[in-house]
């Protein structure tokens, strides 16, 4: 196999450890947001605390908001490869052309 094929794969192996490694490691643990664990810290230091901005609009469910933040993450990446890509496209372009005009 070529080198990068074994260098893309051993990092994709990487990649899936550190995604199994905290179900691993944290058992029984809650996998909650941080708005949810930044609530409950506020109200068990200040119990009169009251809520002062409320969501325009709630999810139906937590699939839903899931859902929700996984197209988020999704645009995101899409941007940022689209980003790289253009930049390595522009890189490789004007190595061509400069290889060109030594060739002239």
């Amino acid at each position: 196999m070529k080198r990068k094929t074994v260098q893309n794969l051993i990092l994709v192996a990487l990649v899936i450890v550190l995604c199994v490694i905290p179900f691993f490691v944290a058992k029984g643990g809650s996998f909650t947001g941080s708005d949810d664990q930044g609530t409950a810290q506020i109200r068990k230091n200040d119990p009169s605390y009251k809520v002062w901005i409320h969501p325009l609009w709630t999810p139906p469910s937590g699939e839903v908001e899931s859902f929700l933040f996984t197209v988020q993450g999704s645009i995101g990446t899409g941007i940022i490869a689209y980003i790289i890509g253009n930049a390595h496209g522009k890189r490789k372009a004007r190595q061509e052309m400069q290889a060109q005009k030594h060739q002239e």
